[in-house]
């Protein structure tokens, strides 16, 4: 089901600018029974992309019954948010009066990953393309995904579930499509995203579960060559959750304690609550 301002329907004019210049920014998400899952959170990161690029962001009960709506009869759901800044004339300039684009798609959940990603970890790569510094963009969920593009284009080993992005000056920043955490002597590490990349919602849930843990995590520059050392690694996003890292880049890893607690606060925290 997709719905373009609430009507049934996948077309918008070619003259929208998420078309033209990809001017907007997006959610990703699971929704259970017609209700998104970790919707606070999802809606707050949509709107405070949206504040950042000067959009106007729908109002949340609006998209809470196009959510409703869009996965009638459907148990599981993964569900898009797309919000663009609207159709205008030639052009980058816009007007501030402009019409947003709303569009909701949802999609009867599919098994696109092994059950057992979760269980028995993934084998991740590191890729040969390095992200660009744009502070004004850093941390936002927009519509230009072309670096993510091309670094996954990189490999098509169907063993291979991920690829680690560094920035220019070799920092891990996250995944082609994840957030990343290291663990070091039972302390959580995640990459700053202060000049590129994109705040997850579950990268949030996991600094939120290792503080009710008790388990100390900073948010810091990453080398490539402290992941290498560290004593574990997970990545993670809102459709897959926790993956544990198994294999990096050809060197085998074992599963530990760290990320499994980390799973386990957050199958407890969406199995207890769906908001």
């Amino acid at each position: 089901m997709i719905l373009v301002n609430g009507t049934p329907g996948a077309a918008i004019t070619a003259m929208d600018r998420g078309v033209a210049y990809g001017d907007g920014v997006f959610r990703t998400f699971r929704a259970r029974g017609g209700c998104a899952l970790q919707w606070r959170r999802h809606y707050s990161k949509l709107a405070h992309d949206c504040t950042a690029l000067a959009i106007t962001a729908p109002p949340a009960d609006m998209l809470e019954n196009e959510i409703s709506s869009a996965c009638a009869g459907e148990a599981e759901c993964v569900v898009k948010i797309i919000v663009t800044r609207g159709a205008s004339e030639r052009g980058y300039a816009y007007s501030s009066g402009a019409e947003t684009t709303r569009i909701v798609v949802a999609a009867a959940e599919a098994a696109a990953h092994p059950a057992d990603h979760a269980s028995v970890g993934v084998r991740v790569r590191l890729c040969s393309l390095r992200l660009s510094h744009q502070p004004a963009l850093a941390g936002l969920k927009h519509l230009n995904r072309l670096e993510n593009v091309i670094a996954r284009a990189e490999w098509s080993d169907a063993s291979i579930s991920e690829g680690i992005l560094l920035d220019r000056e070799d920092h891990v920043i996250g995944g082609t499509m994840s957030n990343v955490f290291a663990v070091m002597s039972g302390a959580l590490i995640t990459p700053a995203l202060d000049r590129c990349g994109v705040a997850g919602v579950t990268r949030d849930r996991v600094i939120d579960a290792a503080s009710a843990l008790g388990t100390a995590c900073s948010v810091t520059t990453l080398s490539w060559t402290d992941l290498l050392a560290s004593d574990e690694v997970f990545v993670v996003n809102s459709l897959v959750g926790v993956w544990p890292v198994r294999e990096l880049n050809g060197a085998e890893r074992g599963l530990g304690p760290v990320t499994r607690n980390i799973q386990r606060a957050l199958q407890l925290e969406d199995d207890a609550k769906v908001a």
